[in-house]
This record gives C-alpha cells, structure tokens and sequence, in this order.
C-alpha cells in the first residue's frame, strides 16, 4: 500500500478531498476479504468519493442556496466516512491500523474544514 499522506498539508481543497479519496481506496485494497469488509468497504469508498465530488459541484453551484447544500453533503459524507472507516479499525486486527486513523483524523478535518466554510457563507 502506498503510504497515507501526512507530511505536508495540502490547501487545494478539490487535491486534498481527491488524495483523501484515492487513499481510502488504497487502505481498502488491504483489508481481509471477509463478507463484511466487503460491505464496508464499498461504503467507505462511495462516501469518500462523495466528499471531493460534491465540493467540485459546490463550486459549480447555480445559487448560494445551491452552495450551500453541496457543502452540507460535503460535510455529512465527510463523517460518514469516519464512521466506516472506524467500523472497520474496530472489527478488525489490522496490521496497517495507523492508517486507518490517519483517514479517520482526515475526514474529521475535512468535516471541520467544510463546517467552517458553512459558517463563513452565512
């Protein structure tokens, strides 16, 4: 696997959610192929996908109300990707378990990051 980016941030947002995102998939590729990590799995990956795909439309947005909403998704894929990626440390032994917190500190900064962006729209 490749390793989990944490050296230097990245301030490009659209970069940062598409890192996040590919490296999910990386970390998914390594975890034991049981019926539910399978499951899992797929919902970490739609989730983490979601994030980067709904800030690139929020800047595409037709209306502030518009812009508002691709954040709010931004922000609750943002946690959902927590979730799963913390059902996963817990269910599993995982030899590679520092990566699975390191994704889990990324959405968690990323959901701050796009709750702060909320409140600055208002």
């Amino acid at each position: 696997m490749t390793k989990i980016q944490n050296s230097k941030p990245i301030y490009d947002l659209e970069e940062r959610t598409y890192q996040f995102a590919k490296d999910v998939r990386f970390f998914v590729k390594t975890l034991p192929k049981t019926i539910a990590n399978l499951e899992d799995g797929k919902q970490v990956i739609k989730a983490s996908g979601s994030v980067g795909a709904n800030y690139i439309e929020a800047n595409e947005a037709l209306s502030k109300k518009d812009f508002k909403m691709r954040i709010k998704i931004c922000r609750k894929e943002a946690k959902e990707s927590a979730y799963w990626l913390r059902l996963i440390d817990a269910t599993n032994l995982l030899k590679n378990s520092d990566d699975a917190k390191s994704l889990m500190q990324e959405a968690n900064e990323l959901k701050k990051i796009f709750s702060s962006i909320l409140e600055k729209s208002k």
